[in-house]
């Protein structure tokens, strides 16, 4: 490999955000409790792939899912969505029937005595003094009991490898050839997510002026007051999109310069990380907070 594969790892990673189906992994996702993460590498002749592994609870949902982020130059057998291929492959480590017969709202309800993981009976533990051995927090908020997401991080706390993808499953997108280079458990992450600029055209801005003032009265503001709100708004968005990609695309940091040094050169003592390692959930307090 060469300078200008090099190059073109950072580059697939600095623009996977597409705005369509493309996707880097959000560590700090609202939505989503953060549980586990980790990072595999490939390389090949001329050819490399990284999955990145996120495991999270969304009680939306109600399930336990690793979602694993490719990039790469020779993927296949991507998941679709309306027709476009997404860069995200979604798999469910816990069987639902296990599942749902343990959990009661977003608390284990202490009735049944273990998920079964890939197969596998894991027992569930309701000794709070353990989760305080490990230094997991219980909230409570669930009438004193056990949250989904506490149980989980008990449980990765106590089996490291529980909830990550086989290399079977890995390599259902990656060609076989290639060969796994290095994993990393712990690392330095930047979330990379950029905001929605609407850039509302004249009708829609008065469409949009026009609604609200019949919802709310919008208290006296006149349209052109609302037009300069909007495109005031949308200036400050534009800004932070900018400090964003200046700070946080994964060029910018020794992360995944080193990552794309090792995938070119096949050599691992080419990571050798200087920032403090960031990636366990304990340092993403915002995950799942909505």
């Amino acid at each position: 490999m060469t300078q200008s594969m090099e190059n073109e790892i950072l580059e697939v990673l600095d623009y996977s955000n597409d705005g369509f189906n493309g996707r880097f992994p959000e560590l700090g996702e609202v939505y989503s409790y953060l549980i586990d993460s980790r990072i595999n590498v490939f390389r090949g002749d001329n050819k490399w792939a990284i999955a990145i592994e996120r495991v999270g609870y969304s009680h939306r949902s109600g399930l336990i899912s690793n979602d694993v982020y490719y990039f790469g130059n020779c993927l296949f057998n991507l998941d679709n969505k309306n027709g476009i291929p997404t860069n995200v492959v979604s798999i469910f480590p816990v069987e639902d029937k296990s599942f749902t017969r343990t959990v009661e709202g977003f608390s284990l309800n202490g009735k049944q005595a273990c998920w079964k993981v890939f197969g596998r009976d894991v027992d569930l533990i309701l000794n709070k003094s353990v989760y305080q051995d490990y230094n997991i927090p219980i909230k409570g908020y669930d009438f004193g009991r056990i949250a989904v997401e506490e149980s989980a991080r008990l449980m990765t706390s106590i089996h490291s490898n529980l909830f990550f993808a086989s290399d079977i499953e890995l390599y259902k997108s990656i060609p076989i050839e290639l060969k796994k280079v290095m994993v990393l458990d712990k690392w330095h992450h930047k979330d990379f997510v950029f905001e929605q600029v609407d850039g509302m055209s004249s009708s829609q801005l008065q469409n949009t002026y026009d609604l609200n003032r019949s919802l709310s009265g919008l208290e006296g503001i006149s349209f052109d007051q609302f037009v300069k709100m909007v495109k005031h708004q949308e200036t400050m968005t534009k800004l932070s999109n900018l400090k964003v990609w200046e700070n946080n695309r994964p060029s910018s940091y020794e992360t995944w310069q080193q990552i794309a040094k090792v995938i070119d050169t096949g050599n691992v003592e080419f990571y050798k990380p200087t920032l403090i390692p960031n990636n366990h959930w304990e340092n993403w307090p915002e995950s799942g907070s909505l």
